[in-house]
Order: structure tokens, then sequence, then C-alpha cells
């Protein structure tokens, strides 16, 4: 949920994760935000970025720097060029632009807000086969997940049916079901509700800021929750869709827990009531979420432990994410954030993805220019810190080979 501001994504949870540990050849970085005009161009900035040491805070949004310590940034760069050998130059490619080493490259996206500070930052390898993809997936630590469809036809699969915590890429289920609820005419798009102040969650997102009884339609909650990973409107959509009707979709999360019921158990405050919900048969656990209604939320404060609880959480496997998936592709919603896909190679892109501590997850639908159609969906579960920026890059050049 945390994440969800660093693709703009992606995606989870707890506060104070990090994009990336890098290896040699594993590397990348992402960041995004809304942004208005640039003072100086991108390419310019790439190249300060690239040439100059050491790297300074203040050519970065102070967003970027809250999730992406300088030191890792520098990090980065140095593994760049300790893999791919001395920088040469940087060259445009569309949009975007093309790194060159004295041993190769790296596909770069960078974008700067209105005072010419760097707000969004992704290096990409080139691409790997899908065979490739698979055999690095087996060497991660923990467990991996791993599924690309294209259209039914199933082209990899690595525990595609094993359930995993996905953080929040369970909002694809509560997007499913606020798409069927208007189908049947119970609801419609243009329907406004009252942000309640019992609906209010941590970040990821904007609403937890807004004052109490703000008029929202439920697109705007709907688009919010999945482009932004917005926890407050997800957390409404759950109490105006009903949690049961939800859970309908999501046979491994019984209750099914809203984003604030996560934070409080997994809060440094509630250590004895999350292990007596662990140890709960579901009514008990029912019960335990009623009895948090009555609670604050948490403060930021009490994650700095910033463990993995990977029991408590939200369960799918990479075929159920896929099925979700392509269930709601069709809204327009599902484009405003396309994740770690380059959307200018794709004539369109879904994506949802989820992060918290010792959870990975990325679900992409793709439609590429000549007509097929692609889901991908990776996830990783570990008890020790994950390497982000390995799991990104290699998701990342597996879809860059499907085009």
């Amino acid at each position: 949920m945390w994440l969800e501001t660093l693709f703009l994504t992606t995606s989870l949870l707890l506060p104070n994760e990090s994009l990336a540990t890098t290896n040699q050849q594993n590397l990348s970085l992402v960041v995004q935000a809304q942004l208005p005009k640039q003072a100086i161009m991108p390419k310019a900035a790439l190249e300060r970025l690239l040439t100059t040491e050491p790297v300074k805070a203040e050519w970065f949004t102070s967003e970027f720097v809250a999730q992406v310590p300088i030191a890792q940034i520098q990090q980065v760069i140095a593994s760049l060029k300790q893999g791919l050998g001395n920088y040469q130059r940087v060259e445009e490619e569309g949009k975007n632009y093309k790194v060159v080493f004295a041993r190769g490259y790296v596909s770069a996206q960078i974008a700067l807000d209105g005072n010419g500070k760097i707000a969004m930052l992704f290096f990409q390898p080139p691409s790997k086969s899908l065979e490739e993809t698979m055999a690095e997936f087996k060497t991660f630590p923990g467990k991996v997940s791993f599924l690309v469809l294209e259209g039914k036809l199933e082209r990899a699969a690595l525990n595609a049916t094993t359930p995993l915590a996905v953080g929040s890429a369970f909002k694809l289920a509560v997007l499913q079901t606020l798409k069927s609820q208007i189908a049947t005419g119970k609801r419609s798009w243009r329907d406004v509700v009252e942000l309640q102040p019992a609906w209010k969650s941590l970040p990821s997102g904007i609403l937890q800021t807004w004052p109490d009884r703000s008029l929202l339609t439920l697109q705007t909650l709907a688009a919010l929750m999945i482009s932004q990973s917005d926890n407050t409107a997800t957390d409404s959509l759950i109490n105006i869709l009903g949690r049961q009707a939800i859970e309908s979709l999501t046979p491994h999360n019984r209750p099914l827990l809203t984003t604030r019921e996560l934070f409080l158990l997994k809060s440094a405050r509630n250590q004895e009531l999350l292990k007596r919900y662990r140890s709960s048969n579901e009514a008990q656990k029912r019960a335990i979420l009623q009895s948090l209604a009555s609670q604050p939320i948490p403060k930021v404060s009490e994650f700095e432990a910033n463990k993995p609880i990977l029991d408590v959480e939200w369960f799918f496997t990479a075929k159920e994410l896929c099925e979700l998936m392509t269930q709601v592709t069709d809204l327009p919603l599902m484009s405003i954030n396309p994740g770690v896909a380059k959307a200018e190679d794709w004539e369109r892109v879904a994506f949802k993805g989820g992060s918290e501590p010792g959870v990975l997850n990325l679900t992409t639908w793709l439609k590429a220019k000549n007509g097929k159609q692609y889901c991908v969906a990776a996830t990783w579960n570990n008890n020790a810190p994950l390497e982000e920026s390995r799991f990104f890059n290699l998701y990342s050049s597996a879809i860059a080979g499907l085009k």
C-alpha cells in the first residue's frame, strides 16, 4: 500500500518501505508523482545524475527522497557502472532514454516536477526470455509465484496455483465486486457517498487527509484505489459494498481485512491481540475485527520495526489474480497507472501491484499492438528483506520480451 506512490507503484503497505536493494545485474528505481511543467530538460538531469558525484538530495523531490534514500540511489548508480562499465552517454528513445555504458545499456525513464527536481526515475535492463526469467525466479529465497498467460494459453508458470500474500493487489477483488454490483443496477459509478471518519486509513493515498463527510463518487473512489492504491478509498468501498460480497471472490481470505484493520493488527500496541487473532477461528476473528472499530488509527511510528508479518495479509494465487485482472481490464481507470510496463510499447496496459515488508506483487494485463493479450503476475514472499530492484527488473524484462 505504501509503494503505490512508487511507480506511481505498485503498490502496498507499511511505512518506511524501500524500493531497491540492488545487485550488479538487476537494478531499478521507481518513484512517481503527478507532474506539472518541467523547469529543465529531463535528459540533462539524467546525465547530471550519472556523471556528478556525490548525488545530491536537492536534485529530487521530497517525496522521492522520503521513499528512496540518497545513499540507496548512489548504490544503484554505482552498481550500474560496476556491472556495465563506465558511463558513455544518454540517447533519446522516444519519450524515454537509453543509458549507454562500456559493456551494455539500460533503458531509463525520468520525469521532473515544475522545479526541475526528479520525481520519477526508472532503470530497466534489456529483456529476458520467459525461460531465463523462470530460472532466476527459482533462485529467489522464500516463496515465488509467476504466471504468464497469452490469452488463455499458459506461456510460463511457477507455483501459479499457490496462494501467497499479495498486498494491495487484493484491491482487484474489491473493484470486481463494485463492477458486478453496477452491472446488476444495484449501484452506479455516479453514486455519491460521504467520506466517513471510520473509513480513514493510513497511506498510501490521499483521502486520509480529506475532511470528514467529503462527497465522492464511486468512480472516484475506484480510480484512487487502483491508480494510487489509496487505502482510505479502498476501505470506503469495502464498507459500501459489504465485506462478505467481496469474500465471494477471495476464497483464501475469510474474513477479508480492511487496510485499517491490517494496520491495527500489525501495530506495535496490538501484539497480544495479533497473537489471539492468529489462533482464532473465523467467527472469533470476525469478532476481533469488530472490536477494532473503536480503536484509533495507528501512528506511523508504530511500524518502525517494519518486520514482515506474512500470515495476516491478503492471499491470492497468480492464476486468481490474472482471472480478476481480466474481468476488470476493460475499465478505463485500470490504465491510469501502467506500473513497470512502457505504456507506449502497447496498445493498452492495465496494472495493479502490492507490497509491504516481506511481500511484493506485480500484476499486469497487456494488449499488444498486434492484438495479442497477456497477463503477467508475479509474487514474492520472504521473512527477510526483499531485493525489490531485482524483482522489479526481472519482471519488467519479462514483459519487455513479450512485445
